[in-house]
């Protein structure tokens, strides 16, 4: 007799048990329950202990709140035919108020959101050059999320950010273009390597001629003092001998520099063999062609 009620007190308890433990459930943070009722949307539960009815409720599907982020990758052409890759990171998330929209509006949000991105990019790029699309990234980015964020707002979702991470043209069109920065870089070089040697150029015939007017003026001070220096020996030499000729101290002078022109040139250790007339008669000859020169420059200075 105990057995028999003991038993339907058991299946009593087991019933109370299940309905017990399929009443209360758990959601996790950062996440929301979708909870129906024969299968119709009854309402949204949020992160923590919750309960429903059992048997008659049910847990249809959790959304999470969280950022996700979708990597796309797409392929077009730009206004100067090159057809370039751009991968493109879509950051999304559910609006915690638009849950429902979310999870019964949109079977794949991802193939949506690709379609988006699409529409805007060959809206965009195929008006540019590829100069353009390089220097336009970030205007790139915002039009996308801008389109994407007005579209994607109807079906609860909020772009959070969109980046357009790189422009990977062809790989043809990428080696011609470094090809073509390396040239231009190569031009610059050759450009200041002239530069350098014209200014090289010019300092060292600035130089010269500068050194050569410098030599010059030596020279020109060097023949005057020697000028000088025979004029005060011929009046000397007139004081001394009041009978002589300028022209006689002339010889005089000339055939004293003649023969100490000999004795530095004999004295130097490295001078060649010179043969040189050095009679009286010889030397007088060529005092008298040296002041005859003198002479004739004189007459044509005045």
């Amino acid at each position: 007799m105990d057995i028999v009620i003991l038993i339907p007190l058991a299946i009593i308890g087991l019933f109370a048990l299940t309905l017990i433990l399929g009443s209360f459930f758990t959601v996790s943070t950062a996440q929301v329950a979708i909870i129906t009722r024969f299968g119709k949307f009854l309402r949204v539960a949020e992160a923590g202990l919750n309960w429903k009815m059992p048997y008659f409720d049910t847990v249809s599907g959790i959304v999470s709140l969280r950022v996700n982020q979708i990597a796309l990758t797409m392929e077009t052409k730009t206004k100067d035919n090159v057809f370039v890759t751009i991968p493109i990171s879509v950051q999304n998330r559910v609006r915690p108020e638009r849950v429902y929209d979310a999870f019964y509006k949109l079977s794949d949000p991802v193939a949506q959101i690709k379609s988006y991105v699409e529409q805007v990019i060959l809206g965009h790029v195929p008006s540019m050059t590829l100069d353009e699309v390089f220097a336009s990234q970030s205007s790139i980015a915002a039009a996308v999320k801008q389109e994407l964020d007005a579209d994607m707002a109807a079906f609860g979702y909020e772009i959070v950010n969109v980046l357009v991470t790189d422009i990977v043209p062809d790989a043809k069109v990428k080696s011609a273009m470094n090809d073509i920065n390396a040239a231009q870089r190569e031009q610059v070089a050759a450009t200041a390597r002239g530069e350098a040697d014209k200014i090289l150029v010019v300092k060292k015939a600035e130089a010269e001629a500068e050194s050569k007017a410098l030599q010059g003026q030596g020279i020109a001070n060097q023949r005057k003092a020697i000028v000088e220096g025979l004029q005060a020996s011929i009046e000397q030499f007139q004081k001394a001998v009041e009978d002589a000729t300028a022209r006689e101290v002339m010889q005089l002078v000339l055939v004293t520099q003649y023969f100490d022109t000999l004795k530095a040139i004999g004295e130097s250790d490295k001078t060649n063999t010179l043969f040189l007339a050095h009679s009286p008669g010889s030397v007088k000859e060529v005092s008298d062609q040296i002041l005859e020169s003198m002479l004739i420059a004189q007459k044509a200075n005045s």
